[in-house]
């Protein structure tokens, strides 16, 4: 699994909306992200780096070190 855990989720949505392999969605009772499909998540950083709450931890064992291009 490559998303640890989303924790103190507030439910904007973000993360389902940046994640290009549909790997989180909300949970329609809770209102909450939820990760449906850990397997398909391409560790791309992105659903972490746009939550507004920083509520998304990434597996150290599958995380790689997030390169930025200034570029």
């Amino acid at each position: 699994m490559s998303i640890k855990s989303i924790n103190g989720c507030i439910g904007c949505g973000t993360c389902v909306k940046t994640c290009p392999t549909d790997v989180i969605r909300l949970d329609l009772k809770t209102g909450k992200a939820k990760i449906t499909f850990p397997e398909d998540c391409q560790i791309c950083h992105l659903c972490r780096m746009y939550c507004p709450v920083d509520a998304i931890t990434i597996s150290p064992e599958k995380s790689i070190p997030v390169i930025i291009s200034w570029g």
